[in-house]
């Protein structure tokens, strides 16, 4: 009981001040050995409610044991500065970029995104076979009014085409059961 005593009688009495964030919160170190080696320990005291969300990252790597030296008033003046910096720009960057797309004439929001091109996402599935311009599975003649049987106008039938009727690739998935393997003999598809 006294040396758990004695141990937190030396939090408060061997505890050095290091600094404060633009928070307020204050930060400690203390050296103490372990097992017979010196270790420094660090930690934070909040200010207000434990908010670890409140620490600036420069704090939470000195915390880390990422940095030697604790970070300096002028340094986090001037990582902060910087930060400000970058929010200007990248609002510069926003404004310009909505210009650009207002001249256009396409005015997108940079709030939302625009939805998927579906035409170009179907345009990248092959539609012929290697034996002429007839689909797998549909019939060889078309009816001379320019319709198809799936009641689509010839010229459409590139564009729309029912899900059964395209060709669809090869799987490089194992399907067998494995009662034909045999070791050695598998290969890569290529």
């Amino acid at each position: 009981m006294s040396r758990l005593w004695a141990r937190v009688a030396g939090l408060f009495s061997s505890r050095t001040s290091v600094g404060m964030d633009k928070s307020g919160n204050r930060y400690f170190a203390r050296t103490e050995e372990f097992d017979g080696i010196m270790k420094e320990k660090r930690w934070v005291v909040f200010k207000g409610e434990q908010d670890p969300t409140s620490v600036p990252v420069e704090w939470i790597c000195w915390l880390n044991g990422q940095r030697k030296r604790a970070p300096t008033p002028e340094e986090l003046a001037e990582l902060e500065a910087r930060r400000e910096r970058v929010r200007h720009s990248v609002a510069m960057l926003k404004k310009e970029e909505e210009e650009r797309k207002a001249k256009k004439g396409k005015t997108v929001s940079m709030g939302k995104a625009a939805g998927p091109d579906l035409k170009s996402f179907i345009r990248q599935f092959p539609i012929d076979s290697e034996e002429g311009n007839n689909i797998e599975g549909a019939p060889d003649s078309m009816p001379t009014d320019g319709k198809s049987d799936t009641g689509f106008k010839e010229s459409d039938k590139q564009k729309k085409i029912p899900h059964s009727l395209k060709k669809q690739p090869e799987s490089s998935e194992p399907s067998g059961s494995g009662q034909s393997f045999k070791p050695g003999t598998w290969q890569p598809p290529t």
